[in-house]
């Protein structure tokens, strides 16, 4: 059995600010987006697609992240406590953001942002899918630091104690997701991505892969505090969020390839 190392949530103090595990997670996945977006945009060699579109596609998508993640994460899971704490809802540095919702908030701001630059919408996805798995595993990691969203009791020999949650040996649900969401994801979507696909392919890879992978995560997780908890067939939150995820990707997909042929 194994017990949660109880990270001190706050990285670096500098007088009365600190910089918190959370906040450097997001700035590492931000990092990422940029560093293997220019392999993306070598790799493609389109007229147009060049560092300074990367810059404020990230720019975009950050404020797509911020809110959407927040507002995601206050509407669908904890909507009491916010409501009644509501200062509660600024302070993203103490973590609590919502994958599902900043999945939304991304989608609209990349429809402006190909609004604006007069670009086709889904070619846009295509490009930056294969750019996100490395800031969801960061997150995780975050999580994991934060000790957040631990999981269920287990009798596992790799069964983690969270001391500030009880005695019980849990799954430490924040590390199969960074593995599944994070890490298998991305190495799927890097590898489908290498060759040309129809426009849609990849994005209807992306959301098969992080909706399957979040549903079978989700039944290791412990359920979210708020009013929901397990809803109809035992089914999470997080589970019904996903399965749109999945009907879409597979349409996208389905989709895709009807075009592609001849």
């Amino acid at each position: 059995m194994l017990v949660h190392p109880q990270f001190d949530p706050v990285a670096l103090q500098l007088g009365p600010f600190g910089i918190h595990w959370y906040g450097l997670m997001y700035l590492l996945g931000f990092a990422a987006f940029i560093w293997l977006g220019r392999k993306r945009l070598q790799a493609i060699n389109r007229p147009g697609w060049d560092a300074k579109l990367l810059d404020d596609l990230l720019f975009y998508g950050v404020l797509g992240v911020i809110l959407g993640g927040r507002l995601g994460e206050v509407l669908f899971y904890a909507p009491g406590y916010y409501f009644s704490h509501p200062l509660k809802i600024l302070a993203v540095w103490e973590g609590g953001m919502s994958f599902h919702g900043g999945f939304l908030g991304v989608l609209v701001a990349m429809a402006l942002f190909a609004r604006s630059r007069k670009l086709q919408w889904l070619a846009l996805m295509d490009f930056i899918a294969p750019l996100v798995p490395p800031g969801l595993a960061f997150g995780r990691l975050g999580n994991f630091i934060n000790g957040e969203l631990w999981g269920r009791p287990t009798d596992v020999p790799w069964g983690m104690v969270f001391p500030h949650v009880d005695s019980l040996a849990r799954h430490p649900s924040q590390l199969y997701e960074f593995a599944l969401e994070g890490v298998a994801l991305f190495a799927l979507l890097w590898w489908y991505s290498g060759k040309p696909r129809p426009v849609g392919a990849v994005s209807g890879l992306f959301l098969i892969g992080y909706g399957s992978f979040r549903f079978l995560g989700e039944f290791t997780r412990n359920p979210d505090d708020g009013i929901f908890g397990l809803m109809t067939f035992g089914v999470s939150m997080g589970q019904w969020l996903s399965l749109p995820m999945v009907l879409a990707g597979i349409w996208l997909m389905k989709r895709a390839g009807s075009k592609h042929a001849p």
